[in-house]
C-alpha cells in the first residue's frame, strides 16, 4: 500500500469516526430533551449533568418537582387559618398565585433552557392536550396556570445577564460598560455597581461593616424571624425579604460575608461606596460580586433595620451607621420607598437615553415583545420586580421616541 493510499484510508477513518461522534451527540441531545408531557407531569424531576434542576418560590424555598411544590402551597394557605388570619377568598388567591409562580419558576430556569424551549415551541392546544393526559393529582387551576405561563413567555424577553439573547443580556443591570457610566459625580463599571454602592452612606468604612457583622453574629435570630413569619400582614407582602433574611442571617452566611470582605485587599479605613466606584483599575468587582457581596450585605443591614422594633439595640446600631435610609447628596430616601425605587429610572435615563449604543439596542426591540425579568421567582425589596419591569418598558418607549 502506497503512502498516498494509507493517508487516504486514514482520512476516511477519521471522517467516519467524526460522523459517528456527531450521530452519538445528536442522539444524546435528543434523549435529553424535555418533552411537553414530561414538563406538565408533576412528578417529573428534570436532570442536567446528572443533577436535578431545582426551582424555587421566593428565591430560596427550593423544589425538585412540581409534586413537591403542591404540599408547600397547601401548607401556606392554611398557615394563618386563625382569627385575624386569611379568609377563604384570600387563601384561594394565595394558592393560585403560589401555584402559578411555582410553575413559572419551573419553566423559566436559571440553569436549563429546555423547559422554556419546550413550552414555547408547542401550541396552546398541544399544551391543553398534554394537560388532559396527566393522571397524577393536581391542584385546582393547574392547567390554567400552565397556559398563562405559556402565553406570557411567548411574548416576553427575559432580561438577565446569562440570557441566550444578546439584547436581553445587554438590558441587564449586570452588563459591563467598558467606558464606564457617569452617575452622580462618579464613574461606575455598570448600573449594578451604582445601585449597590449607593446603599452605603459615603462615610461607612469596611471597619464599620465588620463591626455590624459581629453584632449580627451575636444574636439568636429565630425569635425575631418567628415574629415576621407569624403575622400575615408582614410576611405576605414581604415574603421574599423575609426568606432572604432567613437565608442571610444564618451563622455560616454571616461568616461568608466577613470572609469575602477580607479577600479583596481592602483596608479597614476604606469607604464601602468608594471602593465600588471605578478607580485606577476597571472592574475591581464583577457585577456578580456587586450583587452577592455588596448588594446582599447592604440589603441585610437595611432590612434588619426596617423590620426591627423600635428600641432594638441592633436597629439602633444600624441607624448609627446610616442603614436607616439611602443617602445620595442631599437626598435621604427610605430603603423601601418609591423615592429610592425611582432612582432606577433616573440611572436608566443615562444608560438608555444618553448613551447611543444602549439606546439603539433597547429601542430596536419590537413593542409587542414585553421586556421581563424572572429569576427563580426571586424578587427585590429595594425595587419590586413589577416596578422594575414597568420602568424598563417605559424607558424603552422613551428611547424609541428619542
Amino acid at each position: 500500500m502506497g503512502e498516498r493510499s494509507r493517508r487516504t484510508q486514514a482520512a476516511s477513518w477519521l471522517l467516519l469516526c467524526l460522523a459517528l461522534m456527531l450521530v452519538s451527540v445528536s442522539r444524546l441531545l435528543c434523549a435529553e430533551a424535555v418533552s411537553l408531557q414530561a414538563l406538565v407531569t408533576p412528578s417529573t424531576t428534570i436532570v442536567k449533568n446528572g443533577r436535578p434542576v431545582t426551582f424555587a418560590l421566593h428565591g430560596f424555598i427550593e423544589f425538585k418537582s412540581l409534586a413537591e411544590l403542591f404540599p408547600y402551597v397547601e401548607s401556606q394557605t392554611g398557615r394563618w387559618n386563625v382569627p385575624g388570619g386569611l379568609d377563604e377568598e384570600q387563601r384561594r388567591q394565595l394558592a393560585g398565585e403560589l401555584l402559578r409562580r411555582g410553575i413559572e419558576s419551573r419553566v423559566i430556569s436559571m440553569e436549563d433552557e429546555r423547559p422554556l424551549e419546550t413550552l414555547v415551541t408547542h401550541t396552546s392546544e398541544e399544551l391543553r392536550q398534554a394537560l388532559t393526559r396527566v393522571t397524577e393529582p393536581v391542584p385546582l387551576g393547574y392547567g390554567d396556570a400552565f397556559l398563562a405561563v405559556q402565553e406570557k413567555w411567548k411574548h416576553s424577553l427575559n432580561c438577565w445577564s446569562a440570557a441566550p439573547s444578546i439584547s436581553a443580556r445587554v438590558l441587564s443591570n449586570w452588563y459591563p460598560i467598558d467606558e464606564g457610566i457617569q452617575l452622580y459625580g462618579a464613574t461606575y463599571d455598570s448600573t449594578e455597581h451604582f445601585w449597590q454602592a449607593v446603599k452605603y452612606h459615603p462615610n461607612v468604612t469596611l471597619a464599620d461593616l465588620k463591626e455590624l457583622l459581629r453584632l449580627l453574629e451575636q444574636k439568636d435570630w429565630s425569635p425575631w424571624l418567628a415574629r415576621l413569619d407569624g403575622d400575615p400582614r408582614i410576611y405576605l407582602p414581604s415574603a421574599y425579604a423575609v426568606e432572604f433574611l432567613r437565608h442571610n442571617l444564618a451563622p455560616q452566611r454571616l461568616q461568608w460575608f466577613r470572609n469575602e470582605l477580607g479577600h479583596h485587599a481592602l483596608s479597614p479605613s476604606d469607604h464601602a461606596r468608594a471602593v465600588q466606584q471605578r478607580g485606577a483599575t476597571a472592574f475591581r468587582f464583577s457585577a456578580f460580586e456587586e450583587k452577592t457581596l455588596w448588594g446582599d450585605l447592604a440589603d441585610v443591614f437595611h432590612l434588619v433595620y426596617a423590620f426591627s422594633l423600635p428600641g432594638d439595640p441592633v436597629r439602633k446600631a444600624l441607624g448609627t451607621k446610616h442603614f436607616d435610609a439611602v443617602y445620595l447628596g442631599d437626598r435621604r430616601m427610605g430603603f423601601i420607598s418609591e423615592d429610592f425605587r425611582s432612582l432606577m429610572l433616573e440611572i436608566w435615563r443615562v444608560k438608555y437615553l444618553k448613551m447611543a449604543r444602549f439606546r439603539e439596542i433597547i429601542s430596536s426591540i419590537p413593542t409587542e415583545i414585553r421586556l421581563s425579568h424572572f429569576l427563580n421567582d426571586g424578587d427585590s425589596p429595594d425595587i419590586p420586580i413589577p416596578v422594575y419591569l414597568a420602568y424598563l418598558n417605559h424607558i424603552r418607549e422613551l428611547a424609541r421616541v428619542k
